[in-house]
């Protein structure tokens, strides 16, 4: 039975709030002031998203605690050679130093060309758009741009991957409320895709919002789609909230 939006509404309103947010990579980008900083460590946090949370959150810290008070002050006062210095130990799961430095690399050449992530995902959004993936894609392809190498840490939605971690991203940077910052104020949070994991799919195929079979951008399309006919204006508001869910092993009933 699909959640109507009394329910989740309710969910929202217990669950949305600062003291759950720990344990979560989205934890870090809070550490920090600046938007410029904050935007570069969400991208970084994000990427790491896969596995067990102790894990990702230890891996985060890994590579942030190097970079100082200023990750953006870091990345462009140091040279591809310090970092490789830095992490040359580095391993999260299946992601190497290598990628994790590629990442690095490539953060830093958007920023020499654009001045900001921000600036640069903004150049691939148009108000035609009636989602975020033709502007992630090109946001992934400027990214990869400076390596010139497809990484584990940069999935493009042009070959059907649900991409996860870069739409959680967005939810950080876009949403505004207690627990997502949103930075990015011209982007719509009308227009976001459910980040769509393993318990996200399970979840949402057993509120009978999907019944396919594979957790891809085609399900994540759909889902997004049944949360857009109960809050059109931010179909991506009720994900942190039912993430909770599934992290405290929780059921919850408002009625």
């Amino acid at each position: 039975m699909k959640p109507d939006k009394s329910w989740l509404e309710a969910l929202y309103h217990k669950y949305n709030h600062p003291k759950w947010i720990h344990p979560d990579p989205l934890e870090f980008v809070h550490l920090y002031k600046s938007p410029l900083d904050q935007e570069i460590v969400g991208l970084i946090a994000s990427s790491l998203a896969y596995g067990r949370v102790r894990q990702i959150l230890a891996s985060a810290e890994s590579v942030l605690r190097p970079m100082g008070s200023s990750p953006r002050d870091f990345l462009l006062h140091s040279t591809e050679r310090t970092w490789t210095k830095l992490f040359q130990n580095f391993r999260h799961r299946f992601t190497t130093a290598k990628e994790l430095i590629s990442l690095l690399k490539a953060i830093k050449g958007i920023i020499g060309r654009y001045g900001s992530l921000y600036e640069c995902f903004l150049k691939g959004l148009s108000a035609e758009h009636d989602n975020v993936i033709p502007a992630l894609s090109r946001f992934v392809q400027e990214l990869i741009s400076f390596d010139g190498m497809p990484s584990s840490l940069l999935p493009s939605p042009e070959k059907g991957s649900a991409c996860k971690r870069l739409h959680l991203f967005l939810r950080w940077m876009v949403r505004k409320d207690r627990v997502d910052p949103g930075l990015w104020e011209q982007v719509s949070p009308r227009i976001l895709v459910i980040p769509l994991d393993t318990h996200m799919f399970q979840q949402c195929s057993r509120m009978g919002m999907t019944r396919r079979k594979n957790a891809n951008l085609t399900c994540a399309l759909e889902i997004t789609r049944h949360f857009q006919k109960i809050c059109p204006e931010d179909p991506v508001k009720y994900d942190f909230a039912l993430s909770r869910l599934g992290i405290r092993k929780e059921t919850f009933d408002s009625r």
